[in-house]
This record gives structure tokens, sequence and C-alpha cells, in this order.
């Protein structure tokens, strides 16, 4: 079960009744975070009912074991791009770019000229000569003490025109129960769906179980982007599409690198 707050960590919790035990192969491990960059998070069980960070396990889990198996549809998504740089759904993604931001003076900035900045970004977009500007780094504590990069608002206007069309591809695939950053889910879904599972593993309470709550550290400083990207050519075959997937989180890689 996914933490449904987004940032640079990602959390899971493990509901059984015996104690969780791990691979602890760091490398292993690390591999494990690039295979389940499309916020598929899930362990594998073994039949010595160990549970296993492995990725020969997640890729060949049998029936017994698997929680979760990323789909690879026959049928890939292609013609996408258009859909991209539509002029509705720019004004769509801008509109969610601002959600409780309208105060903020870049976004006031960016809608003194509406039509004009949407317009430029279009343009840009249909002649593939749009660049992400560089990640603006700053430091949050709450309460850890965090490095946040953020991007310009006129990318996150990209990146939500982007996830307009690619999301509806990928929602399918994820598993029932994670939470994070998904329609009609979040924090208080994922602890009504920890509650079942609490009671449901405790026989109602009757019977000790246990609880492992991970927290992956840097997961999306660390991430494997060849991975990622490997991934998403699953889904999606438009090469067009594809290359601002890969600007976008090139621009990303070049901010660790500065770093």
């Amino acid at each position: 079960m996914h933490n449904a707050r987004a940032g640079p960590h990602a959390s899971l919790l493990v509901l059984q009744e015996k104690p969780v035990k791990f691979n602890r192969n760091r490398d292993e491990t690390m591999v494990v975070i690039g295979e389940l960059a499309t916020s598929v998070c899930r362990f594998d069980r073994n039949t010595n009912d160990n549970w296993n960070a492995n990725w020969n396990n997640l890729a060949n889990s049998n029936a017994n074991g698997r929680m979760a198996q990323l789909n690879q549809d026959n049928l890939m998504e292609t013609n996408l791009y258009s859909k991209i740089y539509d002029f509705n759904n720019l004004f769509r993604a801008w509109q969610k770019a601002r959600k409780g931001k309208t105060k903020k003076g870049y976004v006031i900035k960016f809608e003194k000229d509406l039509e004009r900045n949407l317009l430029d970004l279009q343009l840009e977009l249909k002649s593939e000569t749009y660049r992400p500007l560089q990640l603006e780094t700053f430091i949050l504590r709450d309460p850890k003490t965090r490095r946040i990069a953020k991007s310009d608002f006129r990318d996150r206007v990209i990146h939500h025109a982007l996830v307009n069309i690619l999301e509806p591809i990928f929602e399918k695939s994820f598993i029932h129960d994670s939470c994070a950053n998904r329609i009609g889910k979040g924090t208080l879904y994922a602890l009504k769906r920890f509650e079942k599972f609490r009671r449901k593993v405790t026989k109602n309470f009757t019977s000790q179980a246990f609880c492992l709550k991970a927290d992956i550290k840097h997961y999306f400083q660390e991430v494997n982007q060849e991975i990622l990207l490997h991934l998403i050519k699953r889904k999606i075959s438009d090469v067009k599409a594809l290359n601002l997937v890969q600007k976008i989180n090139t621009n990303f890689g070049a901010q660790r690198e500065r770093e």
C-alpha cells in the first residue's frame, strides 16, 4: 500500500502473520526500485513464507506468491503526441497546475497573457523545440530535512498535459491498493484499506500479526531512469511522446548531476 503523499521517499505497508524477511543484497533492492517506478510497489512471497524484494520474483512470480503483475498489452498506444499539445488539453493542464497556487507570483505572471503563453507552449511542442527550464532547488523541513527540486510553472503545465493523456493508459495496470496520486484514492482511502487488512490478518484482533512500514530513501532522486523509460515503452510506441518524456527525465537527471 503506497503512502498517499508525494515526495522524495516512497512508502510501503505490508501486513502478514509472520515476521518480514528481506533479501539483503542492496543492488537487487535498487533494481526493484527502478522496476517499480510506475507506482506499482509490491513484494513477493515464496514458499518459505519470506517476503523478498527480488527482480526475478517480481518478473516471474507464481500464482501463489504474486501480489501484482505489470500488464504488457499487445496493443501499443500510438498517435498520442497531437493529443498532448491539443489546446484544450493544455488549457486543462493549466487549470490543474494552478490549483491551490492562484496567488503565487509566477502563476499571476503566466496568466497575464494566458492565451499567448499556452499558444507558445503548443507551438514548441508541435515543432518539437520545447526544452524544460532548469529546476529550482530548495530545502524543506516537514519535519524531515529534504532537498526539493521544483519545475518552472510553464513546465508544470506540460507535465499535466502529458499526464492527462498517459495516466488513463497506465491506470489500469496499477494494483488496486496503490493510493498515491490516483483519482478517487489518497490518504483516507489508504487508511481505510489498511484497517481492513489489519482486521483480516489479525482475525479481527484475536491473533498476533506484524506490520512493516518501509520508506525508500531518495526514491525520486535515485530511481533508474533507463528502467523507467523501458516500462513506459511497454505501453507507448509514439516516438514523439516518448521523446517528450525523455526530455523531462533528462532535465531531472541533469539537476542530480549539478548537485
